[in-house]
């Protein structure tokens, strides 16, 4: 398996092709013989190889990278661009061409040439660069203005026709305090990221955290939507039914940073998944999700720890005072006020028919027809295709990474032969330094490769940045990860004493959370320390 960020643009736009044939086939138990021949037509292919297709999308969970044409290495008459070329040609078109500057076609050639030069290798051929700019997809041409603009659709959103055909995503500072599981003290309110089926108008699947939404935040959330959650349920005590599972085949976002980023459009288009921008102006673009994330905090703002949606209304409430959840047991309020209320309450939008019933009705439907969602079995592989990217030379003692040095024993036969090597690419999860995913080539998968100290605590990204600035803010230039681990070592010792009465003290530690305590889903449920916030039924559910 070769990483997305690594396959060429061409072999990349002729994957996307292929895939937008065969998918249909593959969610088919049984594929009609005039299907197979008539995309076999359009591909240019045999029936046999549309069939390899069909079985090579199937064993994948649907990737596009299954379906990236094998490629010869080139021949007399022939020539292709090497991973080192093809890196700075895109480099320089999403920097340079891809704003709203409008810059010409020569200006991005002799901007590449420039690059390639200062670098020690041979230019692409102008001829080249061009045939790649005719091939820009429609939001990449967004990026430079281009795309004409899009005019508002009348009345409501078009519903699509079946479950997961397109979700609305987005973000929210939930409307309470929350505190921290060891004082019970209050560190501040979470974020809440939410994808809605259009379809059904169910909750397909949510994320809660401090960290402020991210690429990996977003990826986290499609997680719990591709996934099944039965076991998830379970770990955390909850009864209740959440059958919505499946990779969706489109989601509609707005233009946040972490919707635009490499790591967020590369996956998203390796698991097929279409991604829909909010056009400039377009408020109504994603109401349904906004109107469902409002309903939500409605009933948010009955929990003690409250801030309402504005200072006006909170007044005199004293929201730390009164605060008491932990952001587990929140979550857990959540789980029981979608899966156990909102699911199950009469829809106005839909006729007053409940969302669960017409999820349930949209999944019957489709199994009539031959189809059926596509489930992630590997929640951890479907996640690393959304992690930040890096490239990073091997050497003698593994790899290095921000002042962190890994290793493991697996690396050892690329280390023999690193000089034959280009830079590996590597994928790291924000959330947990204390290991990164390899793309193993040869093996088709990730290496998982720990710190080469591993005495060293795990740390989130947040505070590894901390511990940098503070050294640099001592002048210490020469950074190295003795000093990185000491000054994160310190910096824990002072929120430990600051805890008792400082929030952000207490806010940061929490953030620690994830890093230091990596738990898998729990098979019993845990008692909360206080008693559990009934989760009240939501009022009237308005039309969108």
């Amino acid at each position: 398996m070769t990483d997305i960020a690594l396959i060429e643009e061409k072999a990349w736009i002729e994957a996307r092709r292929r895939a937008e044939l065969i998918r249909p086939l593959v969610e088919m138990t049984r594929c009609p013989r005039r299907m197979v021949s008539a995309a076999a037509q359009a591909l240019g292919l045999s029936e046999r190889q549309v069939y390899d297709l069909i079985r090579r999308c199937r064993l994948s969970d649907g990737t596009v990278s299954a379906l990236v044409p094998k490629m010869s290495s080139g021949g007399r008459g022939k020539s292709r661009l090497s991973r080192a070329r093809e890196q700075v040609l895109r480099q320089i078109i999403d920097q340079v061409y891809l704003t709203g500057q409008r810059v010409t076609p020569q200006v991005l050639i002799r901007e590449v040439r420039h690059h390639c030069a200062r670098n020690g290798m041979p230019a692409p051929a102008a001829s080249t660069i061009r045939r790649r700019l005719k091939h820009l997809s429609p939001d990449d041409r967004r990026k430079r203005g281009e795309s004409a603009q899009v005019k508002p659709a009348a009345g409501m959103t078009p519903i699509p026709q079946f479950p997961l055909d397109l979700l609305q995503l987005d973000h929210t500072k939930v409307d309470v305090i929350i505190v921290d599981p060891v004082d019970r003290k209050p560190i501040g309110r979470p974020w809440l990221s939410v994808a809605i089926d259009v379809h059904s108008r169910c909750i397909a699947g949510m994320h809660l955290s401090l960290e402020s939404p991210s690429a990996t935040s977003v990826g986290l959330c499609l997680v719990h939507v591709a996934t099944e959650k039965t076991s998830w349920l379970e770990g955390r005590g909850i009864d209740a039914e959440w059958p919505i599972a499946g990779k969706p085949r489109a989601i509609a976002v707005d233009n946040g940073a972490e919707f635009h980023s490499a790591a967020f459009e590369r996956g998203c288009a390796q698991h097929g998944i279409a991604i829909h921008w909010r056009p400039p102006g377009q408020p109504h673009f994603g109401g349904i999700v906004e109107r469902v994330i409002g309903t939500l905090m409605q009933q948010v703002h009955e929990l003690p720890g409250t801030t309402f949606s504005n200072p006006a209304t909170r007044r005199g409430y004293d929201s730390d005072g009164t605060a008491c959840l932990t952001l587990q047991e929140l979550e857990h309020w959540l789980t029981i006020a979608i899966a156990r209320i909102y699911h199950q309450r009469s829809h106005a939008g839909l006729g007053g028919e409940t969302p669960i019933a017409r999820f349930r009705e949209g999944m019957r439907t489709m199994k009539q027809e031959g189809r059926s969602l596509p489930v992630v079995q590997n929640a951890q592989a479907f996640l690393i295709d959304f992690l930040p990217i890096y490239r990073r030379t091997l050497q003698r003692a593994g790899i290095t990474i921000d002042y962190i040095t890994y290793y493991s024993n697996g690396l050892k036969p690329w280390i023999a032969r690193r000089s034959e090597l280009g830079p590996l690419l590597v994928r790291r999860d924000p959330r947990d330094l204390s290991r990164v995913y390899v793309l193993n080539d040869e093996t088709e998968g990730y290496l998982e490769v720990p710190y080469r100290d591993l005495a060293r605590p795990a740390v989130t990204l947040w505070e590894h940045r901390l511990a940098v600035r503070r050294l640099r803010e001592q002048n210490r230039h020469a950074i190295d990860e003795m000093a990185l681990f000491r000054a994160i070592e310190e910096l824990r010792a002072i929120e430990r004493r600051a805890a008792a009465t400082t929030k952000t003290a207490r806010r940061n530690h929490a953030r620690r959370q994830p890093a230091e305590q990596p738990v898998p889903a729990r098979k019993t449920p845990v008692a909360p320390v206080t008693a559990p916030v009934a989760a009240s039924p939501f009022a009237e559910i308005e039309e969108w």
